[in-house]
């Protein structure tokens, strides 16, 4: 097994997990980037907590998404300290996260949580609503449905950090 795989391997396993062991998509794929490539910091982590559900339990992008838009923007991210972004970086991150973006639609058809709920449960949940969550559960969005969403854009997440040379194996 070569260490690129090692680490889709890590990534994937660590985010499945996560998802199913303590939920908060966003959150979740990050931890497990941060379990497996190391970059991402506390305070990243934390400030993901209002993407799940697709950005506050609203449906819309999905938090596998947005959490993996922000952690390939801690390995190649512009910083304060370099805001006027001479060197482009930020083209580069935004290169990285259409790749991400074109994963999820090619594998899910969309990129909203709602879409892709429908997709794998046959219907959506909006979680913002008292009772949905337990439909949500019972449908297995725990079991194997958000769990794989969150283990697939993690390890997609190692596969573009390799296509770009930015992983350290």
């Amino acid at each position: 097994m070569t260490a690129k795989s090692e680490l889709m391997t890590r990534a994937s396993k660590l985010a499945f997990e996560y998802e199913r062991d303590y939920g908060g998509c966003s959150q979740c794929v990050l931890a497990a980037v941060k379990g497996s490539l190391g970059v991402v910091s506390d305070d990243v982590f934390q400030a993901a907590t209002g993407l799940a559900g697709g950005l506050g339990l609203q449906g819309k992008a999905c938090g596998a998404l947005t959490g993996g838009a922000m952690a390939l923007g801690c390995f190649y991210g512009r910083d304060l300290a370099h805001f006027d972004d001479q060197a482009g970086m930020r083209f580069t991150t935004l290169r990285m996260v259409e790749k991400l973006f074109n994963k999820f639609k090619e594998e899910y058809g969309s990129v909203d949580c709602f879409d892709i709920q429908t997709k794998l449960m046959g219907r959506h949940f909006p979680l913002a609503i008292p009772g949905m969550r337990e439909l949500f559960l019972e449908a297995g969005g725990h079991d194997d449905k958000c769990t794989m969403v969150c283990a697939k854009s993690a390890e997609w997440i190692v596969e573009i950090l390799d296509e770009e040379g930015l992983l350290n194996t």
